[in-house]
């Protein structure tokens, strides 16, 4: 029941956080209005730098669970048949 509590109050808590404040949400542009808080983009830059960086985050989470699920390595020798044997 302790773990219950505890984890409804996390999730309140977040919930809360989640979202913006009133005066961050006005100087947020529209893209961004109720989800951030801080300072905004200061310019189309930084949602270039934001793009890039989700592909690549997208891009390692793929080929992690992919080479983790399928790993390939077909070799008698490899290191890994030492660890198997």
């Amino acid at each position: 029941m302790k773990k219950i509590a505890s984890l409804t109050i996390f999730l309140f808590t977040i919930n809360i956080v989640a979202f913006a404040c009133p005066v961050c949400e006005r100087n947020q542009p529209k893209v961004l209005k109720g989800i951030v808080h801080g300072a905004g983009p200061t310019s189309n830059w930084d949602y270039v730098g934001v793009a890039i960086i989700t592909i690549a985050a997208i891009a390692t989470l793929f080929y992690t669970i992919k080479w983790l699920v399928k790993p390939g390595e077909k070799n008698t020798d490899h290191i890994k048949f030492s660890i198997l044997n």
